[in-house]
């Protein structure tokens, strides 16, 4: 696990969790590649507006997870449900209804940036006009109007990752799912991704990020950290650092990874 010494933002507050509020309701989700258990039966939720962190090490199953949330990959066995659907019988609807960005961009290099986001306007089903509209919002807001006719690949990694999770957003879904979204960037262009994601919970989209930064599991709500496919541990980033008397997240996730608990 990576940590850098400056947390550039404060943690949030976690919201007041009730059934209602609950817009990721997962139970005994199960996951299975042959006679590899790669998801051994999941059980969380996640509230509307929060920022919810999903740890674990390489291989802890992960990105598995997040695959079958957005409809992406079917799950073995268990129950759950995105923005009020079933990924079992409605994955189409749920995808309509989330955002999501890999640990690889999910943009084209061959394309320029005015292109991406015209391409992923159209994906997720907006208007010409509201297209158009939010071209220009966003390349303002991102302050990319000097490269809109630039290549994907000719411009910085930073200015990528910050156009990949606009783009996942373009649509204003209920949900963003984000794998290791501020891997391989420097700290001063990862603080300006998180002022980004802590924008979009402030509109009420629900956040759902994995990180191998540790300083940035405790920007989130709370975290849910998996170790060998299974959750081991679930609460606030306070509440964890307490329960494993420990002073930083990245103490917390190594005794449990080691199982040292």
């Amino acid at each position: 696990m990576t940590t850098t010494p400056n947390s550039p933002l404060s943690t949030p507050n976690s919201p007041l969790q009730t059934p209602h509020s609950q817009i990721i309701k997962v139970k005994n989700l199960v996951k299975k590649f042959g006679d590899f258990v790669a998801n051994d039966n999941l059980t969380f939720s996640v509230e509307k507006g929060e920022i919810f962190g999903f740890l674990g090490a390489n291989g802890a199953g992960k990105t598995t997870a997040i695959k079958q949330l957005c409809g992406l990959l079917t799950p073995t066995s268990g129950e759950a449900e995105v923005a009020g659907f079933d990924i079992f019988t409605q994955p189409e609807i749920v995808k309509k209804n989330i955002g999501y960005m890999s640990q690889k961009f999910s943009l084209y290099n061959d394309l320029t940036v005015y292109e991406n986001i015209r391409f992923y306007g159209g994906v997720y089903g907006l208007s010409r006009k509201e297209i158009k509209e939010r071209i220009g919002f966003l390349l303002e807001k991102l302050n990319l109007e000097h490269v809109r006719n630039t290549f994907l690949k000719d411009i910085p990694i930073g200015w990528k990752q910050k156009l990949a999770f606009s783009t996942a957003i373009i649509h204003k879904p209920k949900i963003v799912f984000l794998d290791e979204p501020t891997g391989g960037v420097d700290p001063v262009t990862r603080r300006q991704f998180w002022e980004m994601i802590y924008e979009a919970a402030s509109d009420g989209i629900t956040v759902f990020v994995t990180t191998h930064y540790m300083d940035e599991a405790e920007y989130c709500n709370r975290l849910s950290i998996m170790v060998d496919g299974k959750i081991v541990a679930l609460d606030t980033p306070g509440n964890l650092k307490e329960k494993y008397e420990s002073k930083n997240m990245d103490e917390v996730f190594i005794k449990l990874a080691r199982n040292e608990v």
